[in-house]
């Protein structure tokens, strides 16, 4: 077993950080594959310190696929019972997501991986409705794999971006969101890009190691139907097993009306298609952690890379309107490109100017 101290220091950041437990709250810790069990054990045991009740579950991307691959469209179509129960028995929820093989569903047809993702939207929905959740990307020597670095290199990025000074970078963001806060309308400009939105009346919000780990953006829900424009990714994207490359996205009145890649295209218009909110843009984001410096093709830690900005399709922090979704999708703006707040550059290139 890794024996690695940040394990159990991170575990206490976790409980008592990042969810504020409370003596006498329950705890749903759901484990994704085993390289997670060292945080896993970290956690439940601060959480035993804390007076919580801490109950764990194991999930792994080898057992979605056995459904994919053996079930039949109701058991493809099926919320787990005990999943969700598990969401309104909870206070709190953390998940911590192990690295996985992105090409474990190579096998299974596009639309059953679209219907198994809008059931696991339902239990992800009930996580943001009924508790106070944090989503952690655990890595292991497959995610190093995955983003052509060493596997030391890989730990010390991750343990580095989650125990940053959490406090100062929250009060040098807050005063970048303030700024931001002032401005009513937004254009994103770069090769293959030119996209816009408005968001007066919305607050950008400072993400501060409390939800996403490790964290490290400033976002906003734009009004989802002034959403106009053509946006090109040039990190891949992901979601449910899938490798989505060069996506493009083309919006009109607040809606994806096309959708370009060089693979799996109907893929992702299976899942734009899930509900009435998939194919909106609910969130726009800035990420901003100064230690998370490659491209690992997870959106869990590529969305915090410091130069790049991400928008997710469906479900908006806002709660505007509900969808089953909320996929993150990054682009990397440093190597050119630029941000116009009401017709001022105030980011280019991956950096702000302001």
């Amino acid at each position: 077993m890794n024996t690695d101290k940040r394990w159990k220091a991170l575990g206490e950041s976790l409980v008592n950080y990042s969810l504020e437990m409370k003596p006498g709250e329950k705890l749903m810790i759901a484990m994704y594959e085993t390289e997670s069990y060292p945080l896993a054990l970290a956690a439940y045991e601060a959480c035993i310190k804390a007076g919580g009740y801490p109950q764990i579950q194991f999930m792994s991307e080898a057992l979605k696929h056995a459904v994919l691959k053996y079930g039949n469209e109701d058991q493809i179509s099926w919320v787990p019972e005990i999943e969700k129960y598990g969401m309104e028995w909870a206070d709190c929820y953390l998940a911590l997501r192990g690295a996985f093989n992105l090409n474990e569903c190579f096998d299974i047809p596009a639309d059953k991986v679209a219907k198994y993702q809008k059931a696991m939207g339902t239990i992800s929905g009930l996580r943001w409705k009924e508790t106070r959740w944090a989503l952690v990307r655990v890595p292991n020597e497959r995610f190093a794999q995955q983003a052509n670095v060493s596997y030391e290199y890989m730990m010390d990025m991750f343990f580095n971006a989650c125990s940053i000074d959490w406090p100062a970078h929250v009060e040098q963001w807050q005063k970048v969101a303030d700024i931001l806060d002032k401005g009513k309308h937004l254009h994103l400009k770069s090769k293959g890009t030119d996209f816009s939105f408005d968001y007066e009346g919305k607050k950008w919000i400072v993400s501060d190691n409390k939800t996403n780990i490790p964290d490290g953006e400033i976002n906003v829900s734009p009004i989802w139907d002034t959403v106009k424009g053509v946006v090109t990714f040039d990190f891949p994207a992901t979601i449910g097993g899938k490798v989505i490359h060069n996506l493009k996205l083309t919006f009109e009145n607040g809606i994806v009306s096309d959708v370009q890649a060089d693979d799996n295209v109907d893929f992702v218009k299976s899942i734009i298609a899930s509900d009435e909110g998939s194919n909106r843009i609910g969130e726009f984001a800035f990420g901003t952690n100064p230690y998370v410096n490659v491209c690992t093709t997870d959106i869990l830690i590529d969305e915090k890379i410091f130069g790049t900005v991400h928008m997710a399709l469906g479900r908006p922090y806002d709660n505007a309107y509900y969808s089953s979704i909320h996929w993150d999708i990054i682009k990397d703006m440093r190597n050119g490109g630029t941000v116009e707040i009401d017709g001022k550059v105030i980011y280019k290139d991956g950096k702000f100017l302001i």
